[in-house]
């Protein structure tokens, strides 16, 4: 991740308003994360010959021990030699005063700020704080954007295919039941039940099981004959009658 030229410009835009706010017309430096200068600008008139060149060092400061210019000096004061030292092999791109602090996004350092010029103690860094304030913002505004995915992709992480009608008939055994058909068999007592019910109908089994072929008959009791009959009752009256003769 490196420090745009967007982001400076929103950085400096920001430390600018609040120095306008405070009436400070300061020096703001921004440099990226190898100490190289990205962006700078001179608010003041007088004596910015020399904000400005402290301004890019407290930028380099931040960015060389990726911490504010005001912690350095707490600790370096300590060290005997070290601020002449730095300052020598950087070649002027040290310092020790508050106004300098590094840049961080996502946590990454990609450049520092350094502000120089306030009108009153303290000034520098609150000014340089202000330009921080508007990173998070910024960066959030230049991240590209991401595509929406679905809530199938986010629970599974694959998107489910209904199978087509082909598929599912060659893969899916039928549920539909299937009717069993058994030969009929002719019984005394269904014969009988038909005989007292000339509606019922006569379920025939053809060629095709699959076939039912309905024909509504009716079974009728034969009739007795009547000759029959009247020829024992006479045959039985003449036995009497000769039973009686004798």
């Amino acid at each position: 991740m490196s420090l745009s030229i967007e982001v400076a410009r929103g950085i400096l835009e920001a430390s600018k308003r609040r120095a306008n706010e405070l009436r400070s017309p300061v020096s703001i430096a921004i440099v990226d994360a190898g100490g190289h200068l990205v962006l700078f600008e001179r608010m003041m008139s007088p004596y910015g010959w020399a904000t400005a060149n402290i301004s890019i060092a407290k930028a380099t400061t931040a960015v060389m021990f990726n911490q504010s210019t005001d912690s350095v000096a707490q600790w370096g004061s300590g060290i005997p030699g070290f601020a002449s030292s730095m300052a020598t092999m950087t070649e002027g791109k040290f310092i020790m005063a508050a106004g300098g602090w590094p840049i961080h996004m996502g946590g990454v350092t990609v450049g520092g700020i350094g502000v120089s010029g306030g009108n009153a103690p303290g000034r520098d860094d609150e000014i340089a704080r202000a330009g921080l304030a508007a990173v998070a913002g910024l960066a959030e505004a230049m991240a590209p954007a991401i595509p929406a995915r679905s809530a199938q992709q986010d629970a599974g992480g694959a998107i489910n295919q209904a199978p087509t009608q082909r598929q599912s008939s060659m893969s899916m055994p039928s549920q539909q039941p299937q009717q069993s058909y058994q030969p009929f068999q002719a019984q005394a007592g269904s014969m009988r039940g038909r005989e007292n019910n000339p509606g019922m109908i006569n379920q025939v089994p053809t060629s095709n099981p699959g076939v039912i072929n309905q024909a509504p008959t009716s079974y009728l009791a034969p009739e007795e004959d009547s000759t029959y009959n009247d020829e024992t009752s006479s045959f039985d009256s003449s036995n009497e009658n000769r039973g009686g003769q004798s």
